[in-house]
């Protein structure tokens, strides 16, 4: 949904259905009667600031959903949307950087809701250069130019991630549901996940496999690519701020890529320098 085109009404109905709950279970919840949740729902009723709050914190809506309802009902946004890069995220951007590089050697990067990288750590680096040397240019500091590397446009080049993951039929599907997931919610990504389902109609036919799992599935997806210091194995994590009061720091996810094996970490050690 594009909260920034729909009116109050609009939002708040759909950030209740988004969370299951039905009008009756959200005014018991609030504390308010099912007739007022009704009426804000229609456009009859205009709900205070304080109840406006209140409405959206018990729906857990996304900090951008928030303020987006606070503009339709005609209020001040509550939260801040500052760039990373602004003073008053100082703070938690040195955070970040600390948090990559506790985890070097291994690759880990943070990406904002549109797949932007906007820092890696050396093993990312290093990662990243060795899947695609052609984009030594646009690695060397992504956060430096006016268009950000992106790594959804990164796993659709022909000669970008994917070119050397081996077992993209696996991989490939579980992450397209996953991104199509991502752009049910960040509507902008939508042209860009469906050029990675492009490309996966591309590399494994016309019928793209729904995700699966063998009857003896590894606890975790694992990614393998094909390099020249032979096949590297990782499984990810993802690290998320947890009381985030910025749309921006919400926005943010750390990607804690984890050897899967004791070969890919000595290719590591070695080579991450």
């Amino acid at each position: 949904m594009n909260v920034l085109t729909h009116t109050l009404p609009i939002t708040l109905q759909q950030a209740r259905k988004a969370r299951r709950l039905s009008q009756l279970e959200l005014s018991m919840r609030m504390g308010v009667s099912q007739r007022h949740v009704s009426f804000v729902e229609s456009g009859r009723a205009k709900p205070s600031r304080e109840l406006l709050m209140a409405w959206l914190h018990e729906l857990d809506a996304p900090l951008v959903v928030r303020n987006a309802a606070m503009l339709q009902a005609g209020y001040a946004p509550a939260y801040s949307a500052a760039p990373l890069g602004d003073p008053a995220l100082a703070q938690a951007n040195e955070a970040l950087v600390q948090l990559l590089q506790a985890h070097d050697p291994l690759p880990a990067f943070v990406i904002d809701a549109q797949w932007n990288v906007l820092h890696f750590n050396r093993g990312g680096r290093w990662l990243a250069l060795t899947l695609m040397p052609w984009a030594a240019a646009l690695l060397a500091n992504p956060s430096a130019g006016k268009v950000p590397v992106n790594l959804l446009d990164m796993l659709s080049h022909p000669e970008g991630f994917t070119k050397h993951l081996t077992n993209l039929s696996e991989v490939g599907p579980a992450l397209l549901a996953h991104l199509r997931d991502d752009a049910s919610v960040q509507p902008a990504l939508t042209p860009k996940v469906e050029a990675f389902a492009a490309m996966l109609h591309a590399r494994l036919g016309s019928q793209i496999p729904q995700p699966s799992w063998p009857a003896q599935a590894a606890p975790v997806l694992t990614s393998r690519f094909a390099t020249t210091h032979g096949e590297l194995a990782f499984f990810s994590m993802f690290t998320t701020f947890g009381t985030p009061q910025a749309i921006t720091l919400a926005s943010l996810r750390v990607e804690h890529m984890f050897a899967a094996n004791a070969a890919t970490m000595a290719v590591i050690r070695s080579q991450v320098v």
